[in-house]
């Protein structure tokens, strides 16, 4: 990727990491108390997402490892675009529109576009899908552990049938591909009707390669697919990790399972609300109601979520500063 490129993604987050600390609903004396309180639970967070940025850096290394050789790239690469492609979509409205063009622009030059293209659309579906296998996870976590009345029963009910129609839809992606489909349902959408329709004529056989070399993984080296979506659902269950830290700095009273329900709950939450920047108030909100449903205090929830806003402007520094460095000069 040329570096113009590369400053265009580092001055839109230096920008949006601005906006974010200017527009936060907590004062900063509130911030500096809960951070003080936290003590050493908080770098204990911080490098528990090192090793949770490892396991999916893992993840997607297995997939473009299967579709053959990738040249000089080295795991260690391939982590500084996982954290710089996170860190970017943390900051992008409506998600996962800016971390990917950018992890595929740094892969192109040593797998080429088409196999670039496949293995960050591959990784995406992966790690989409994982959140459908952990939040179906949650709710057999809650009927086992707690009584389960008729309208948490309805609940329970409507997101098992959510996540349970959008897993069929995402197999139904691993088998036949998803970049024409996606480019079908763009060309329905009106301003971009006709641009849509040209790129797809012009792409024709690219999007056809694209969709066959994600099919392959599903279809032909199915050890593969199933070892990188549990690697990305392990990622997850780490990641409750974290709230088990940060509650256990309010009581001692709060167990592990109960911690993965609120992550669970409030990711759920979280991304119903996609399409906000960091899904400010969403996350907020959903630890609240989560840990509220647990018979907590909703304080310990706001706590969490504030520590948690920390811990992601922390590693967005990171991705954005990861973005410059590292890069060959003859990057293109």
């Amino acid at each position: 990727m040329s570096n113009k490129f590369r400053n265009i993604f580092l001055w839109f987050g230096v920008i949006s990491v601005i906006v974010m600390l200017m527009t936060f609903d907590v004062s900063y004396t509130e911030i500096i108390d809960s951070l003080n309180r936290a003590g050493y639970y908080l770098p204990l967070v911080l490098v528990l997402w090192l090793f949770i940025y490892l396991i999916n850096t893992l993840s997607w290394w297995i997939i473009l490892r299967s579709g053959g050789n990738v040249g000089s790239l080295s795991f260690s690469k391939l982590f500084k675009y996982t954290v710089s492609g996170f860190a970017i979509n943390y900051i992008t409205p409506v998600g996962l529109m800016g971390g990917e063009p950018y992890r595929i622009m740094e892969l192109t030059p040593y797998v080429g576009v088409e196999r670039a293209t496949s293995s960050v659309v591959l990784y995406v579906m992966m790690h989409i899908f994982s959140h459908f296998v952990f939040w179906l996870s949650a709710v057999g976590i809650y009927v086992l552990i707690y009584p389960v009345g008729l309208e948490m029963g309805i609940v329970l009910g409507l997101i098992t049938v959510l996540c349970l129609f959008l897993a069929f839809l995402f197999m139904k992606g691993y088998r036949n591909g998803m970049a024409v489909a996606c480019v079908n349902i763009g060309s329905h959408i009106p301003f971009l009707k006709q641009r849509v329709i040209r790129f797809a004529e012009k792409n024709k056989d690219k999007l056809e390669n694209i969709d066959q070399q994600i099919a392959l993984l599903h279809n032909q080296k199915k050890s593969t697919f199933y070892s990188s979506l549990f690697l990305e659902y392990i990622a997850r269950i780490v990641g409750c990790l974290e709230i088990w830290l940060i509650l256990n700095v309010l009581t001692t009273d709060v167990s592990f399972m109960n911690c993965v329900l609120v992550v669970a709950f409030s990711s759920l939450l979280a991304n119903i609300l996609f399409f906000l920047p960091m899904q400010l108030g969403g996350r907020e909100g959903g630890f609240a109601l989560a840990v509220a449903g647990l018979s907590l205090s909703g304080a310990f929830g706001v706590y969490a979520a504030l520590l948690t806003r920390v811990r992601e402007l922390f590693w967005i520094v990171i991705g954005l500063v990861l973005v410059k460095i590292g890069n060959k000069k003859n990057d293109r």
